[in-house]
């Protein structure tokens, strides 16, 4: 928001919104020290569905996809679960650490230009260097890669079924192997745990649902049947305050000037 008023205020809107995603992140990891990527700032400057290749983080590869959810008779929404993100800048953190050790290992920068057959056949010696959870961490980001490309295809041939199928994987994957659906600072905490328990059972195998974003603490990410989202509200709000659940427009655009 403020880079897009900036951009706007002093520079005729000339600036991209992914140079404007690249400030952001810069001022999140730098200034607010929360060692973070580029893609929910990327998210929010672009808009719409969107496809990134992060390979070269100077110069991502965009992709716009055009999609109605409402055409699919889906709501998506997120829940509040209540936790608190104050003393989790360390969770995030030993993720890209224990990632960057399984790559480094390989004399590879990031895990995307590891060979995965190599790794699997070097998991004993990973284990015991790096520890199991890097290995299992590695384990998601492999398949998750491969995901979020199959995501991406799901939505361009309109195969909305395949795609839920492929979200509810994610959020499996999530939970069992990157683990960062609660802290092992806080294990008394486990918001997301149980909103994601809570949502798995009201759903009955309908719909989608996994952590959104970071993970750790803060919101899971739903998609819920037209027809079930008002009873999924009462269900979830009774649990997580009132206001908890917060139903998303996708819009077509990212920031962008509203003249009057």
């Amino acid at each position: 928001f403020v880079g897009t008023v900036l951009n706007f205020i002093f520079n005729e809107g000339t600036i991209s919104p992914v140079e404007i995603a690249k400030m952001a992140q810069n001022s999140e990891s730098v200034y607010f020290g929360k060692p973070c990527g580029l893609l929910d700032q990327s998210a929010s400057a672009l808009g719409g569905f969107t496809a990134i290749d992060f390979k070269d983080p100077e110069k991502p590869v965009v992709e716009n996809i055009k999609f109605d959810l409402e055409k699919h008779n889906h709501v998506l929404c997120v829940v509040d679960t209540g936790g608190n993100h104050a003393n989790l800048t360390q969770d995030y953190a030993d993720i890209t650490v224990e990632c960057r050790n399984i790559s480094n290992h390989f004399n590879a920068g990031f895990l995307r230009d590891v060979d995965q057959d190599e790794f699997f056949e070097n998991i004993a010696v990973l284990k015991e260097k790096y520890g199991d959870r890097a290995v299992l961490r590695a384990i998601h980001f492999f398949a998750e890669d491969q995901r979020a490309d199959d995501e991406k295809n799901a939505l361009i041939n309109s195969d909305f079924e395949a795609f839920l199928k492929l979200i509810n994987e994610s959020g499996n994957s999530s939970y069992k192997y990157l683990q960062n659906t609660y802290s092992n600072s806080n294990v008394h905490e486990q918001g997301l745990c149980l909103g994601l328990a809570l949502t798995e059972r009201f759903l009955k195998g309908r719909g989608a649902c996994r952590v959104h974003g970071g993970g750790f603490a803060g919101t899971i990410q739903c998609f819920i049947p037209d027809e079930l989202i008002g009873d999924y509200k009462i269900m979830i709000e009774k649990v997580f305050g009132e206001g908890s659940c917060h139903i998303l427009k996708i819009r077509p655009v990212g920031g962008y000037e509203i003249k009057l």
